[in-house]
């Protein structure tokens, strides 16, 4: 077992705003999940799963608030949690997490959608959303700002590691949908095979946000299906493991 790597997330956020990017490398997972996997639903084994969560949990203030993430809107708001232990809580089904008190951690797992990172300039509230396309379409991200209860320019977004436009092939039908909910879509998918279209998870998460007033974007430069060495990729191997996208406020 090795130290895990992680990635510092290059933004500006006030320096209460604490957040952390997982990568595959470090922990204790067998192949095809070595090894630093966090997910306990992909088929690793489960003691493999908890002692890379308990490595985890020494970078970090307390436990994540781990979620059953379902490709949805739904957004948890962490302070309105009851304070029990949050090993002995029932799983939250959400695909997002907004924060306003201290000592609580926003997490997202993710193999390929994006991790949208946020928090307000003044470092009073955070939030992490979990944005495939499907989540991007019925809009988390919206969803995720109403919660903060924050004018829009006073956020700041960073846009995780996620399967890049060169590797991200999409039907007609999803490209449809996304241009029928706002035109400007259509930039954001270019062709690639007969009937399939290489979408750009970061450009119409960009778009979305810039859509609603938020223009301090950093971030969306991480490919999880090119960069094998660093990053867990479902399109590309199938059977991987889960990397974690993480904020909280110190």
């Amino acid at each position: 077992m090795v130290e895990p790597v992680f990635i510092l997330p290059d933004w500006p956020a006030p320096p209460n705003v604490k957040s952390l990017q997982t990568t595959r490398k470090g922990g204790v997972s067998r192949a095809p999940y070595a090894s630093f996997n966090l997910g306990q639903h992909v088929g690793d084994a489960p003691e493999a799963v908890a002692r890379n969560r308990a490595l985890l949990q020494t970078h970090l203030p307390a436990l994540p608030v781990w979620m059953e993430q379902a490709h949805g809107v739904e957004t948890l708001d962490l302070a309105a949690m009851p304070a029990a232990d949050a090993a002995l809580r029932p799983i939250p089904r959400a695909d997002a997490a907004v924060c306003r008190v201290s000592g609580k951690v926003c997490a997202i797992m993710t193999a390929d959608c994006l991790p949208v990172l946020f928090c307000d300039d003044a470092g009073e509230v955070v939030a992490a959303a979990h944005a495939g396309w499907r989540g991007l379409l019925a809009g988390v991200l919206e969803n995720t700002i109403a919660a903060m209860r924050v004018a829009p320019e006073r956020i700041l977004v960073w846009l995780g590691p996620a399967i890049g436009p060169a590797a991200f092939e999409v039907g007609a039908e999803i490209r449809a949908a996304f241009i029928a909910h706002a035109p400007e879509a259509e930039a954001a998918f270019l062709p690639g095979m007969p009937g399939k279209y290489r979408a750009n998870l970061c450009h119409l998460a960009s778009q979305r946000l810039n859509a609603l007033g938020v223009r301090r974007i950093f971030g969306g430069d991480c490919c999880t299906h090119t960069d094998k060495e660093r990053f867990f990729s479902y399109r590309r191997d199938g059977r991987t493991g889960r990397m974690a996208t993480l904020i909280y406020l110190a």
